[in-house]
Protein backbone atom coordinates (compact mmCIF):
# COMPACT_ATOMS: atom_id res chain seq x y z
CA UNK A 1 0.00 0.00 0.00
CA UNK A 2 2.58 2.57 1.10
CA UNK A 3 6.15 2.31 -0.11
CA UNK A 4 9.15 3.82 1.60
CA UNK A 5 11.56 4.89 -1.15
CA UNK A 6 14.62 5.22 1.02
CA UNK A 7 15.88 5.01 4.54
CA UNK A 8 15.83 8.82 4.70
CA UNK A 9 12.02 8.77 4.79
CA UNK A 10 12.14 6.21 7.56
CA UNK A 11 14.64 8.18 9.64
CA UNK A 12 12.89 11.53 9.15
CA UNK A 13 9.60 9.86 10.05
CA UNK A 14 11.16 8.46 13.20
CA UNK A 15 12.55 11.87 14.13
CA UNK A 16 9.27 13.71 13.55
CA UNK A 17 7.31 10.96 15.31
CA UNK A 18 9.56 11.24 18.36
CA UNK A 19 9.21 15.01 18.44
CA UNK A 20 5.47 14.60 17.97
CA UNK A 21 5.33 12.22 20.92
CA UNK A 22 7.10 14.85 23.03
CA UNK A 23 4.61 17.51 21.92
CA UNK A 24 1.75 15.13 22.70
CA UNK A 25 2.99 14.38 26.23
CA UNK A 26 3.63 18.08 26.88
CA UNK A 27 0.17 19.07 25.63
CA UNK A 28 -1.49 16.38 27.67
CA UNK A 29 0.30 17.31 30.92
CA UNK A 30 -0.19 21.06 30.45
CA UNK A 31 -3.76 20.64 29.14
CA UNK A 32 -2.85 22.69 26.09
CA UNK A 33 -4.70 21.93 22.88
CA UNK A 34 -2.22 23.17 20.26
CA UNK A 35 0.80 21.05 21.27
CA UNK A 36 -1.51 18.05 21.73
CA UNK A 37 -2.97 18.31 18.21
CA UNK A 38 0.43 19.10 16.70
CA UNK A 39 1.94 16.07 18.43
CA UNK A 40 -0.74 13.79 17.03
CA UNK A 41 -0.25 15.29 13.56
CA UNK A 42 3.53 14.83 13.73
CA UNK A 43 3.07 11.18 14.70
CA UNK A 44 0.57 10.46 11.90
CA UNK A 45 1.85 12.55 8.95
CA UNK A 46 4.99 10.46 8.18
CA UNK A 47 2.76 7.48 7.33
CA UNK A 48 1.18 9.36 4.43
CA UNK A 49 4.11 11.29 2.91
CA UNK A 50 6.64 9.25 0.93
CA UNK A 51 8.68 12.15 -0.48
CA UNK A 52 11.64 13.13 1.69
CA UNK A 53 11.53 16.84 0.89
CA UNK A 54 7.79 17.12 1.42
CA UNK A 55 8.10 15.23 4.70
CA UNK A 56 10.79 17.59 5.99
CA UNK A 57 8.87 20.71 4.94
CA UNK A 58 5.59 19.52 6.49
CA UNK A 59 7.39 18.36 9.63
CA UNK A 60 9.16 21.68 10.15
CA UNK A 61 5.92 23.60 9.58
CA UNK A 62 4.06 21.40 12.06
CA UNK A 63 6.84 21.85 14.63
CA UNK A 64 6.63 25.65 14.27
CA UNK A 65 2.84 25.87 14.63
CA UNK A 66 2.70 25.73 18.48
CA UNK A 67 5.22 28.56 18.71
CA UNK A 68 3.32 30.75 16.24
CA UNK A 69 -0.32 30.00 17.13
CA UNK A 70 -1.23 30.49 20.77
CA UNK A 71 -4.59 29.03 21.89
Amino acid sequence: MFEMDSTAVLLWGLLFGSIGFGFFIYGKKQKSVMPLITGIALCVVPYFIANVYALVIVGVILMAIPFIVRI
